[in-house]
């Protein structure tokens, strides 16, 4: 009894159902397997001919996957030159010294590496203003960049190969760094012409001709009033900061010159404009960094950096 009722089916009609016979109470119920009933949709009610009964419908099952899945964010690669394609700091600068020395007749003077990284601490990195008061050393530096002795960083020509076999778009960023962007390009001829027809190289020109170079830093395009003002104040702040430590440093018989301002909004315009030329958003972007100005730059833009170290 429990059976046969458990297998009754809404009739089709408003009307009681007439009562059923003992020996119909006592036979087992059953579903017709007609081909009316089998080729029914799932989700529609199957007819049984004969009894002129309604089947109930199959339950409704939701399912959390989804044949259409989100493409994933497009990701681009910013690579810096210096401390990245090539140790420029480790090899370059340091043999450029002793080449200014041979050129100057000090032979005596050579500088290895522990002596080197020592001097560069001391003066806190700063070879530049080394190099302005002693050597020429930029015209043995470009040279040197430009020969066969400045070896690219192992496995770096592998690492890009990697990511355009990826589909991952590659900008090399020559716009900034200590040593000019003319090094900066002869460095990343070292790629071979193969590999470098498939990279962006973004230098001076090319931040200036990007979007973010035209409307922000007013290469083409007008400033508006309030990024004129921006801009002033920037100065104006930066001016006062330079004259406040030139009067600290001249109590300590120093020399200062402060354009840590100037000098982000340079590298911060170069991420910027990297990260139009590979067609990405500064957040799906990813830096690959080797001096502190691009790290600093990056954390500033929300864009993600990974710094590699020089010995």
């Amino acid at each position: 009894m429990a059976t046969a009722a458990a297998a009754r089916c809404v009739p089709l009609r408003a009307s009681p159902p007439s009562p059923a016979s003992p020996e119909t109470a006592k036979a087992p119920a059953s579903i017709p397997t007609s081909s009316a009933a089998s080729a029914s949709p799932p989700l529609r009610a199957a007819v049984a001919p004969r009894s002129g009964r309604r089947l109930p419908a199959p339950p409704l099952r939701c399912s959390s996957s989804s044949s259409e899945s989100p493409a994933p964010p497009k990701l681009g690669l910013l690579l810096e030159v210096e401390g990245v394609l090539a140790d420029v700091y480790r090899f370059g600068n340091r043999q450029a010294f002793n080449v200014a020395f041979q050129s100057l007749g000090l032979d005596c003077a050579n500088w290895t590496e522990p002596i080197y990284a020592d001097l560069v601490r001391k003066a806190r990195g700063d070879e530049e203003r080394m190099l302005v008061l002693f050597f020429d050393r930029l015209k043995a530096l470009e040279e040197f960049s430009a020969s066969d002795s400045l070896p690219l960083r192992p496995g770096v020509e592998k690492f890009i190969d990697d990511a355009l076999s990826e589909g991952v778009p590659v900008a090399i960023l020559a716009a900034y760094g200590r040593n000019g962007e003319k090094i900066s390009r002869s460095i990343v001829t070292k790629l071979g012409p193969e590999r470098a027809s498939k990279i962006k190289i973004v230098g001076k020109d090319e931040v200036e001709g990007s979007l973010y170079g035209q409307l922000v830093l007013g290469k083409g395009v007008t400033s508006s009033l309030d990024e004129q003002l921006v801009k002033e104040a920037q100065k104006a702040a930066s001016a006062e900061k330079q004259r406040i430590a030139e009067e600290v440093a001249s109590l300590l018989k120093l020399s200062v010159d402060i354009k840590a301002s100037e000098s982000s909004e340079k590298v911060i315009a170069a991420l910027r404009a990297g990260s139009e030329y590979v067609g990405c958003d500064v957040q799906n972007c990813i830096l690959v960094a080797g001096s502190q100005s691009g790290v600093l730059a990056a954390e500033r833009i929300g864009m993600t950096c990974v710094v590699v170290r020089s010995r």
